[in-house]
């Protein structure tokens, strides 16, 4: 029942749902695109004594981000926008993973960040932008990201329930340390203690440069 009233809420929010694109978002329906504003993120924020292996691809910024230590990119759009802009595209959202032996289930989906080169910009897979410091291993090619959706949560008692991703500001996570996100990747848990991730800082551009997020429906 649970399950089916996340569903009820998000399955209405379809094409119809959008006058215009909300604030931060572009919807490319001849693309199947969602087109997101984003910022380099930090990769140390003052709090914090060190820097934290990536485990989110993009999130709201510090300090209303829970992620915003362990992201690529940041975000000031809603999470549940750009659910609702993927629903728009005719996708419909499986279910996230949260911990060991779980795996995220929903249609595949490609992430993309487009970022300046000289006079112009060019569009790479995120792919590009991750690697593991110490094996200078890349980012595998095979892994994919799906459009999960986010569990419901209810961090006020007194108040209805609520998306989680729009508690966490979760947009996109790597591995299922979170079901409160919108997308999530094929990896599990068990691939987290193997493959410890950073920003490749020869191809990503520096912190704080505003970029494009793009999640393309696989046609």
């Amino acid at each position: 029942m649970r399950r089916l009233f996340i569903l009820g809420i998000v399955g209405m929010l379809s094409s119809s749902a959008f006058a215009a694109d909300p604030a931060g978002i572009k919807i490319d329906k001849e693309k199947k695109a969602v087109i997101i504003d984003a910022k380099v993120a930090p990769r140390k924020l003052p709090q914090h004594d060190k820097v934290y292996p990536i485990e989110v691809v993009a999130c709201w910024p510090d300090p209303k981000g829970k992620k915003a230590h362990e992201t690529v990119v940041t975000i000031d759009a809603n999470p549940s926008d750009v659910h609702k802009a993927l629903v728009s595209l005719d996708l419909k959202p499986g279910k996230p993973a949260r911990g060991e032996n779980t795996e995220a289930v929903g249609p595949e989906v490609r992430v993309f960040l487009e970022i300046p080169d000289g006079g112009g910009t060019r569009k790479l897979s995120i792919h590009r932008f991750l690697i593991d410091p110490k094996t200078k291993q890349a980012f595998p090619r095979e892994v994919k990201f799906r459009f999960t959706g986010s569990v419901m949560s209810k961090p006020d008692p007194t108040k209805p329930e609520m998306y989680g991703a729009d508690v966490t500001g979760t947009l996109i996570a790597i591995y299922p340390v979170t079901d409160e996100t919108v997308c999530q990747t094929s990896l599990t848990m068990k691939d987290e203690k193997f493959l410890k991730l950073d920003v490749d800082s020869t191809v990503m551009p520096k912190e704080g440069t505003a970029i494009k997020l793009i999640i393309e429906a696989v046609k």
